[in-house]
């Protein structure tokens, strides 16, 4: 059996469990993410949210799944149905993909590469396609206009994000998720993290991650309170059910994104207790907590605002703050805070 696993079809065999088992680990997160993210809401509310099906409403969000998998999928007439099918799946998938060089531990990857963030950027940054294709092959003015202004909030926020990130390369010196952390892994225990050195762009980047997924305040692709929902208006079943689960893993992404850039990915923030995959869940469990508070306790942005706030705020804060962490790296101020080239600093 070891002499078969070392052969290619062994390694392919390798490389499919791999990325079955995290495709299987995402499709579970997002189903307790919905059911999570309506609890807190209706918790919000004072209502008791999902609470019929299964004990305590476990079982709602695989009701709603078998729900608009058995409905009819309806296409628009005159819409180009190649595009049309292929925008939910290319939504999907990459946010998916994009999980590829995400460790939920030491060597806990699929691809342990030097350029992951590169790649994280690279593949998330291609989910606003998904979005225009599926817009554009709706054969309708609404869907088409709603995909034009999703695709200019992505854009907008994806600017800030990358520069923020570019701060974290910066002190650390390296683009893998693995260095970061050891990164952060110092004397001073959850002191030692980049959430200290980082501190006013922790905000930012959770900001930009919201603006960036289509979360509230900044859901304006899919605002409920408007007559027509966005760039998905057209899409009915199985297709709606991809775009939904795409935009939820996103939002899964961006919360192992902070643990890791900031919070010390898989470091245990007590001290005497062993590091391990079930500090960097716990992280990426309380940061989505945040996200559903924030859908549940602030009102919607209009658009002008959306793009002011990113442009005009975000852009020159984030830039500023890049060259700010170049100078302060380069002299090693701080104790060499922002400088840890040496990994462990």
């Amino acid at each position: 059996m070891e002499e078969f696993l070392t052969t290619p079809a062994g390694i392919a065999l390798i490389l499919v469990a791999q990325g079955l088992l995290m495709a299987i680990f995402l499709l579970l997160s997002a189903y307790f993410l919905i059911y999570a993210d309506r609890k807190v809401w209706a918790a919000v509310q004072m209502r008791r949210g999902p609470n019929v099906v299964g004990a305590w409403g476990i079982l709602q969000s695989g009701a709603d799944m078998l729900k608009l998998v058995f409905k009819e999928i309806i296409v628009p007439a005159g819409s180009d149905k190649a595009v049309f099918f292929l925008a939910p799946l290319a939504s999907f998938f990459l946010a998916i993909a994009a999980w590829a060089v995400v460790p939920l531990n030491e060597g806990w990857e699929l691809s342990n590469i030097n350029v992951a963030i590169l790649y994280v950027f690279a593949v998330s940054s291609l989910e606003v396609y998904g979005v225009i294709m599926g817009g554009w092959a709706s054969n309708s003015k609404y869907p088409f206009l709603g995909s034009l202004r999703s695709a200019a909030q992505m854009i907008s926020y994806e600017v800030s994000i990358g520069l923020i990130i570019i701060g974290v390369i910066l002190s650390t010196g390296s683009m893998n998720f693995g260095d970061i952390v050891r990164a952060q892994d110092g004397d001073y225990g959850i002191f030692s993290w980049y959430w200290l050195p980082h501190f006013p762009m922790v905000f930012l980047f959770f900001i930009s991650a919201l603006a960036e997924t289509n979360r509230p305040p900044f859901d304006l692709p899919e605002a409920e309170s408007e007559l027509v929902a966005g760039f998905q208006v057209e899409y009915s079943s199985t297709p709606f059910l991809l775009f939904m689960a795409g935009e939820l893993i996103a939002v899964w992404l961006m919360c192992a994104l902070t643990a890791l850039l900031f919070f010390g990915g898989w470091l245990s923030p007590i001290p005497g207790l062993p590091d391990g995959p079930v500090w960097m869940i716990g992280k990426m469990a309380f940061f989505f907590f945040i996200f559903a508070m924030v859908k549940a306790i602030t009102p919607r942005y209009r658009y002008d605002q959306l793009m002011r706030l990113g442009w005009k705020v975000f852009l020159p804060m984030s830039l500023a703050w890049v060259v700010i962490v170049a100078f302060l790296a380069k002299f090693e101020a701080f104790g060499g805070a922002y400088a840890r080239w040496a990994i462990g600093g």
